[in-house]
């Protein structure tokens, strides 16, 4: 883990932006460093498997919370609500972490290959100890970025292998169900594939239990079950983290924010925007960029 760490150290250094994250060529690979703990991240994360490389997160998904650290792997394995923050970090030993979406269409096509059971109702979010062969795949993926031209050739093999090893060891029953083109978590996937797409909209039910190929009393259900939430709260928590990111990112105003994601009353963006994030839109906004102007302001060595 120690050569690693030594390389994602690096291509962080190099590459991460103000935010921390530090996207690579490899679709759907991110580095993540933070030299300061931070303050509470919401999201609706896709699925992925998250190598901790060193310091320490914690995640919270519902009443449930889950801490980690390096040496860990945290898998997501469904669209669902987490709140997390990192923990442990500083500039002389950042938190680093390695992020790998899962592609769903490799799992179907390994599945189908490996067999082997799913986990009948597997938890959506759990922590193991990364195993040997997947840190393994990691470096082998780390090291291809250093030969760009190498890249577009070997990266497609190198992916598939790390969703391999992550389907062959600890984590592997809870990422079996993703590979099962008829099951409840592929289909409710499709819907969810909707809900992203076109948040901002209105959405009825019907529409999305049609993408989903199910009754929709049936969908209701199911999407629940596999996301912890409704899909009315799913489509409100997307059009929620989205205004946020525009406040902070792009220096949206909060009525500017609320109309861009579908909201027609800004009064009840307001209401709504508190409940999810504790405090009203242009307070949270302000205490955000207090902490990351402080995060930028410290020195790096």
């Amino acid at each position: 883990m120690t050569v690693l760490l030594d390389a994602v150290r690096r291509y962080a250094d190099a590459h991460a932006g103000a935010t921390g994250a530090a996207p690579t060529p490899i679709p759907g690979l991110t580095i993540v460093r933070a030299v300061v703990p931070s303050g509470l991240d919401y999201a609706i994360s896709r699925p992925l498997a998250c190598l901790v490389l060193q310091g320490s997160k914690h995640v919270t998904m519902g009443a449930e919370g889950f801490a980690f650290a390096a040496g860990d792997t945290l898998l997501i394995a469904a669209d669902v609500p987490t709140v997390s923050q990192i923990t442990r970090a500083s500039v002389v030993a950042p938190y680093l972490s390695l992020v790998l979406e899962l592609d769903p269409a490799i799992i179907v096509d390994l599945v189908s290959e490996m067999g082997g059971m799913a986990a009948a109702n597997p938890a959506p979010v759990r922590i193991e100890p990364t195993d040997a062969e997947v840190a393994d795949a990691a470096l082998r993926l780390m090291r291809l970025l250093d030969r760009p031209a190498s890249v577009p050739v070997l990266q497609a093999q190198l992916v598939r292998e790390m969703h391999y090893w992550l389907l062959a060891g600890r984590h592997g029953t809870a990422i079996r169900r993703l590979g099962w083109p008829d099951g409840h978590a592929r289909r409710v996937a499709r819907a969810v594939a909707v809900l992203r797409a076109e948040f901002a909209r209105p959405l009825p039910v019907e529409r999305l239990a049609a993408a989903a190929g199910m009754s929709p009393s049936s969908f209701h259900q199911h999407f629940r079950a596999v996301t912890s939430l409704s899909p009315l709260q799913f489509q409100k928590q997307l059009r929620l983290i989205e205004a946020r990111r525009l406040m902070m990112a792009e220096g949206a105003s909060a009525s500017s924010a609320a109309f861009a994601v579908g909201y027609e009353s800004v009064s009840q963006f307001t209401r709504e925007y508190g409940r999810l994030f504790g405090t009203p839109p242009v307070r949270d906004i302000k205490a955000a960029r207090t902490k990351v102007r402080g995060a930028e302001s410290r020195p790096e060595s």
